[in-house]
């Protein structure tokens, strides 16, 4: 999603931009025969080096923006970008490059201990898809492509989606001055929302990271009726419908999956946004379409979720984990309605400062730029 609308951001300012994708699907094709050959892809993939290869020989990019190389893609790409001496820009989604699960997460709480100590933990603890084979080709092409210097010596900016990211980039290893920040958008603009409304609001996929759990049990401790409407499907929604059943939460309503326009007018109808996540989170695009419907955000005080919603202006923060402290700040958003529109208004304005594709445009082709330039200061020194 996040691909194509920075590609169609940049082609609506005239910009020309080839696409090359491949489809993890094409993983489905290896057998269990196969899997050292999907093992040896993913660390190195020979054919996505030479596709790019002869990309870059015929079209002669100015510059080439990658924003996910796992699984098919590999990380060969910027060895062929180094090699033709093209800029490469890197948009850091997750936290893949140093946690095989991608969240530094494990076990309900923040987890780093394959950067803490070895990648290798997360082969013990299974941390990708449960699976202790899988997750140890996701760490064997970490480890090579770390060791090869691939990342550091082919990738010439690196995009962090805020300052926190880029910060815990850094204590990761990766090269301060080749990390710059750049937010995701919101386009189009679906402009402000309604005055207040008559319910609370959770968006998102129902995972364990997401902590709809404390939630719930958040609005179990409620002195005052909150309606609460959740909109997201995932692995977790059974269980978390049987959960409200057992709190006897008759003022909760699992919507499922909604299309966006649908889930729009409800963030627009919110009196706020509930963001109960309990990991360091990349850029929730989820807050940014939030505030563009004037809507504050409740969220955990941690991570990215801290930087992006300012306590007291955007809306408000709790105590990850807490759901004593979460019920508190629910029940003093409900009970001051024309504060939370005031914050509203503010949560607005954060957007149309931040987060438009018109702010968006000028920050990127700076950063292209910036790519170009330290390229070409990189052959001179050659």
């Amino acid at each position: 999603m996040l691909f194509e609308q920075e590609r169609r951001l940049l082609e609506r300012a005239g910009q020309q931009v080839i696409v090359y994708c491949r489809s993890n699907s094409e993983a489905q094709v290896y057998s269990a025969l196969k899997g050292v050959a999907l093992a040896a892809n993913a660390v190195w993939s020979s054919s996505s080096y030479r596709e790019v290869a002869r990309l870059l020989a015929r079209e002669k990019p100015d510059v080439v923006h990658v924003h996910n190389t796992f699984v098919m893609v590999s990380p060969s790409v910027f060895a062929a970008c180094h090699e033709a001496r093209v800029p490469a820009v890197w948009t850091l989604h997750n936290f893949r490059l140093f946690c095989p699960a991608a969240t530094f997460f494990r076990r309900e709480k923040v987890c780093e201990e394959c950067q803490e100590h070895s990648l290798w933990r997360s082969i013990r603890y299974a941390c990708y898809h449960n699976s202790r084979p899988v997750t140890a080709v996701v760490a064997l092409m970490l480890a090579v492509n770390h060791r090869r210097g691939t990342w550091t010596q082919g990738v010439t900016r690196f995009i962090a989606l805020t300052a926190f990211t880029r910060e815990k980039f850094i204590e990761c290893g990766l090269p301060a001055h080749k990390i710059v920040i750049k937010p995701n958008f919101v386009h189009p603009d679906p402009g402000g929302g309604l005055d207040g409304g008559d319910y609370a609001l959770f968006v998102g996929r129902l995972a364990p990271e997401k902590r709809v759990s404390t939630m719930l049990l958040a609005w179990s401790r409620l002195r005052t009726n909150i309606p609460l409407r959740v909109i997201g499907g995932g692995l977790q929604r059974a269980e978390l419908q049987a959960e409200a059943a057992r709190l006897r939460l008759t003022n909760v309503r699992f919507e499922g999956y909604v299309e966006r326009e649908k889930t729009i007018a409800a963030m627009k109808g919110a009196r706020f946004l509930v963001f109960s996540s309990e990991w360091y989170e990349g850029f929730p695009l989820t807050i940014a379409e939030s505030f563009a419907c004037s809507t504050p955000v409740i969220c955990s005080r941690m991570g990215a979720m801290q930087e992006l919603v300012e306590d007291g202006r955007t809306g408000l923060h709790f105590t990850a984990g807490d759901p004593e402290d979460l019920a508190e700040k629910l029940e003093w958003a409900w009970c001051h309605p024309a504060a939370m529109r005031q914050m509203g208004a503010e949560a607005r304005r954060e957007y149309e400062a931040k987060y438009t594709a018109e702010k968006n445009y000028p920050m990127l082709m700076k950063i292209y730029e910036e790519a170009r330039a330290a390229c070409a200061a990189s052959d001179g020194d050659h």
